[in-house]
């Protein structure tokens, strides 16, 4: 699994697998999930991020594994 935040794009990507994307879909408004060819999510997108977190909760991204 891959986490990219792009500061000149303003998203936030999500990659689960490095399974080819086939194809892509904006769910709501500015989130973006992308399939492989099994229709199966392996990525999902969010835009405008600098509008839904803070620069500080964007550095100290997080992990809780359960």
């Amino acid at each position: 699994m891959r986490i990219k935040v792009d500061k000149e794009t303003d998203t936030l990507y999500f990659r689960l697998d490095e399974e080819r994307i086939v194809e892509s879909e904006e769910v709501q408004p500015g989130v973006i999930l992308d399939y492989d060819k099994d229709d199966r999510v392996v990525g999902v997108e969010f835009l405008g991020i600098s509008q839904r977190a803070s620069q500080q909760e964007l550095a100290s991204i997080q992990f809780q594994t359960l």
